[in-house]
């Protein structure tokens, strides 16, 4: 494995997580490091050695300047967001260069966009890896992995949780992400075609293991129910379930959140709110006011009690933050042998682990882990690819573990869940699921 790798936004905490580990495990790799300021990836550079990497400013809607930094390289990983601006022009830029192109996008729309360019990739002989991160990325593999032990796939639900990381700045770009995933109408798959639902109008409590165990996500806006459903058209029901720990968080998301869609507030506004908060300021009157509504409506839904409620807010005034806790489980349900069945693969983020501390340290890693696959694979592959189009649940696992996770933090195996019948499964035909020969048994129940 070898050539030279060109990372946009690598000064960010998810990118400087994936260069680390491409470093350190990689070593025939090249490594050139760009951010639209030079201090971060100047100071992530020299941490990697001398000769490591190199540096570099960019700004990458420079179109000549983009095109001249990334000629000649064997991939272009895109790091900086948002997303729904960032990924067309580099995408292009790829295109043009004939350059393999590798993104975790997590927004929707740019998600369809990058779908749309599958016919200008395959004739520029390029291979466009998106959403190859944790979520989507590590959730689509794994849903894959879920849904190919049954002989016919009903639903299949990816659900992910992170937590609080302390005070700590966020680049704009991720509050965005977060007021287009949890503010309006989002796109999920129902009874075989592509529906828009309202975000957090749909929840479950989900038993995500280790600390968190069964705790409350809500339907929001994600690429896996876009992607997903190319594979397995034939499914009932394809949604993201997703939040945040402690779990009055998701009630302040999705409170600023409707009032940016309602147009009530400002993009600006709830950028600035949140920016604030989370690095322990006291927020903004109007941003508490929306966040207090969305609060409000966990208790009167009963979803979170008074009581919790109050410790939550009370430990904001007394600037105290739990630990990280995070998780990702994937469920496929429908029948093997004529029989309801439930297949579930479980991603568990204990606090006081060494690997995985931060939605970065999960994220960073499995960027590297996908970066790793398509060089090894490097020319075998054309078109817009997402990742259970591309990658094997047992590659990945095995890549995530060769740069540097133990194998008690990869994904667990179907004997160490317990197994749970579907509750209401139906088959509504064959799909293109098909156990292989030699899959573990999941015995229906």
């Amino acid at each position: 494995m070898s050539g030279q790798v060109v990372v946009i936004g690598a000064g960010g905490d998810m990118c400087s997580v994936a260069v680390r580990r491409l470093a350190a495990h990689a070593p025939g790799v090249g490594l050139i490091l760009t951010d639209l300021r030079p201090e971060p990836v100047q100071r992530l550079a020299a941490s990697l050695g001398p000769g490591r990497a190199t540096v570099g400013t960019l700004d990458l809607f420079d179109a000549r300047a983009l095109r001249e930094r990334i000629r000649g390289a064997a991939l272009v990983i895109l790091g900086a967001g948002p997303f729904m601006r960032t990924a067309e022009p580099v995408l292009e830029a790829c295109i043009a260069e004939g350059v393999d192109y590798l993104d975790f996008d997590d927004d929707t729309a740019s998600t369809d966009a990058a779908l749309a360019r599958d016919g200008a990739v395959r004739r520029a002989g390029i291979a466009a890896y998106i959403g190859a991160g944790a979520s989507p990325g590590l959730t689509n593999v794994m849903a894959r992995d879920a849904a190919s032990q049954l002989d016919e796939l009903d639903t299949l639900d990816v659900a992910w949780c992170s937590g609080d990381e302390g005070p700590k700045g966020h680049a704009p770009a991720v509050i965005e992400h977060l007021v287009h995933a949890f503010g309006g109408p989002v796109p999920s798959w129902r009874d075989g075609r592509r529906v828009d639902v309202e975000a957090f109008a749909d929840s479950e409590i989900v038993d995500l293991g280790g600390d968190l165990g069964p705790f409350r996500l809500y339907e929001c806006g994600h690429p896996e129910s876009v992607t997903l459903p190319r594979r397995y058209p034939d499914a009932r029901r394809i949604r993201v379930l997703g939040g945040f720990h402690p779990q009055p968080t998701n009630g302040m998301v999705r409170g600023v959140s409707a009032a940016v869609i309602d147009g009530r507030l400002t993009m600006r506004e709830a950028v600035e709110f949140f920016t604030d908060v989370l690095q322990d300021g006291s927020g903004t009157p109007r941003g508490w006011r929306w966040a207090l509504r969305g609060i409000a409506g966990q208790a009167l839904r009963r979803e979170e009690s008074v009581r919790s409620i109050a410790g939550f807010l009370g430990q904001g005034l007394r600037k105290q933050h739990p630990a990280w806790r995070g998780g990702i489980v994937c469920r496929a349900t429908g029948r093997i042998d004529g029989a309801p069945a439930s297949v579930v693969r479980r991603f568990a983020c204990p606090s006081g682990g060494r690997t995985w501390t931060s939605m970065a340290a999960v994220t960073g890693h499995c960027v590297a882990a996908f970066a790793v696959l398509a060089l090894e694979g490097r020319g075998t592959e054309a078109g817009v690819l997402c990742p259970e189009d591309w990658v094997e649940p047992q590659a990945l696992y095995a890549a995530m573990q060769r740069l540097g996770a133990a194998p008690s933090d990869l994904v667990e195996s179907p004997e160490q869940l317990p197994r749970v019948a579907a509750a209401g499964a139906r088959a509504d035909g064959p799909t293109s699921t098909g156990r292989p020969a030699g899959a573990p048994a999941v015995s229906p129940l």
